[in-house]
């Protein structure tokens, strides 16, 4: 039972980073195209969005060993 509750929880999150990430960059291309000289603020900004919602799935698969391991 512990490696199915792993295994939806790495897929989740896998899938929710997924979203997030071309929610992201698509509203980061819809800002530069409006405002092209903002385009350094917005891709720094992007940049770590990107990195916040990337360790979203580090941490579920860090939660899916622990769980496989207790």
């Amino acid at each position: 039972m512990g490696a199915l509750a792993a295994a939806i929880a790495v897929g989740l999150a896998a899938l929710g980073a997924g979203i997030g990430n071309g929610l992201i960059v698509s509203r980061t291309v819809e800002g530069i195209a409006r405002q092209p000289e903002l385009r350094s603020a917005l891709q720094t900004t992007m940049f770590i969005g990107v990195g916040l919602v990337e360790a979203m799935p580090i941490i579920a698969v860090v939660i899916a060993l622990i769980v496989m391991g207790g």
